[in-house]
């Protein structure tokens, strides 16, 4: 590890955004290199050499070693050091290396956690010839802090409207593609026996998160495209909070949901339908046995004035402080390599980031995945900025109010820009 301590800045208002933030957790249109004036300089040419020590979260760290030797295999002079780190830890592990200077080469960051880490300056630019547009659009935005990236995504995933099937079936309602096909739908499936046809978040934190694609599907943005003003109070977002939350006025969905219940429900056919992201299909037919697989299916959010979902995932990134930055971003372009990912994929059923691996037969083929790619190519995220935690925290309490009646669209959409304009984007 490097040793060259860091300005200390343990346990700031940094810190405590990221722990928050922790709970959600992932360019142009145009090829080309980075974005933004601060680009890294290029990984040159040849093999990788020294030794490499990477940080990985959760499964991720208990499975990159697999894909590390290949690299190794790859680059006979170089060493790959992986340490696995509990995700419910990493915010603090991170920002105390950051801060003492003794940092990895290499660290998984997940893509609401980016700008904090910037913040502390914690991360490298990215080389300018690494292909911003090799990888989905959102994944590659989740990377960029005012106008510079400091990672490369690595897996991405999106959220998609789980449903039964068979109640659908019986009620003779099919996939919803528009606003109102999912009104309907939702009561089709209480007409076929649920006691809910639609499960949505209502309170706690990251609720924002589950009602923002509505917003994105009303032709709203969080941001101007500069991402200097909010643009919170509009039209798009009064539609959109009394979209989302008539589903609990009519009853359409619980008025508070339990989260911890929603899948058996779900498997019980108490319930309908419900948005998630593609690790539940694993989740679901653990619980209820792989014959489950023919009661259920997925569909993409239906749209409004336009496709728009979640992305979610991580980033790689290397450290302002790496001893082997050289080697730290060859793993990376290795590991970010189509081919690559597809290997990864199959060690680890991460969704590729990079939006070649998805021709590969392996996941064009596979009929659980289809819905993915295409909610990929239009799903957005949240601003990268180092204020977001607390600024969703306060999006969260606005959403709970409208949800329980309490507030009118109209005003929490006043509500939502006042908080975000007075919380700021703590970018210089």
């Amino acid at each position: 590890m490097n040793k060259t301590p860091r300005l200390a800045v343990v346990a700031t208002a940094s810190t405590l955004a990221l722990a928050l933030t922790l709970t959600a957790c992932g360019r142009s249109d145009e090829g080309g290199g980075t974005t933004g004036t601060d680009a890294g300089s290029a990984v040159s040419e040849g093999p990788a050499t020294g030794t490499v020590e990477i940080w990985a979260m959760g499964v991720e760290g208990e499975r990159l070693p697999e894909l590390a030797e290949q690299f190794e295999a790859d680059n006979p002079d170089v060493t790959v050091e992986v340490t696995p780190v509990p995700w419910e830890s990493s915010v603090e592990k991170i920002t105390t290396a950051i801060a003492t200077g003794e940092v990895p080469d290499v660290v998984q960051v997940g893509t609401t956690l980016m700008s904090g880490f910037v913040e502390l300056g914690g991360l490298a630019p990215t080389p300018e010839n690494i292909d911003s547009g090799a990888f989905f659009p959102g994944a590659w935005e989740t990377t960029e802090v005012d106008g510079t990236s400091y990672a490369v995504p690595w897996y991405v995933e999106t959220r998609v409207l789980y449903y039964r099937t068979d109640l659908a079936e019986k009620a003779g309602v099919e996939e919803p593609k528009a606003w109102d096909d999912l009104k309907t739908f939702a009561a089709g499936m209480q007409d076929a026996g649920a006691d809910y046809g639609i499960a949505l978040q209502t309170r706690g934190d990251s609720t924002n998160l589950m009602y923002f694609p509505f917003y994105w599907q009303a032709g709203g943005e969080i941001m101007n495209d500069e991402g200097t003003e909010f643009t919170l109070a509009n039209d798009a977002q009064v539609k959109a909070l009394d979209f989302y939350s008539s589903f609990m006025a009519e009853g359409l969905a619980p008025q508070v949901l339990v989260e911890d219940e929603k899948l058996q429900n779900f498997i019980n056919g108490e319930l309908g339908s419900y948005v998630s992201g593609p690790w539940d299909r694993a989740n679901l037919l653990a619980t209820a046995g792989d014959d489950f697989a023919d009661k259920f299916d997925v569909t993409p959010l239906p749209a409004d004035e336009r496709s728009a979902s979640f992305i979610g995932g991580s980033n790689l990134a290397v450290l302002a402080d790496a001893e082997n930055p050289e080697a730290a971003w060859k793993f990376i372009q290795f590991a970010t390599d189509p081919a690559t990912q597809v290997d990864w994929f199959e060690i680890s059923s991460a969704l590729p980031a990079v939006q070649a691996s998805w021709d590969d037969p392996l996941l064009a083929d596979d009929p659980s995945l289809e819905v993915y790619g295409p909610a990929l190519e239009t799903a957005k995220s949240t601003p990268a900025i180092p204020t977001w935690a607390e600024i969703g925290h306060e999006f969260d309490l606005v959403l709970e109010q409208v949800i329980s009646g309490d507030l009118s669209p109209e005003d929490a959409s006043q509500q939502m820009q006042d908080a975000a304009t007075s919380i700021g984007t703590g970018l210089r």
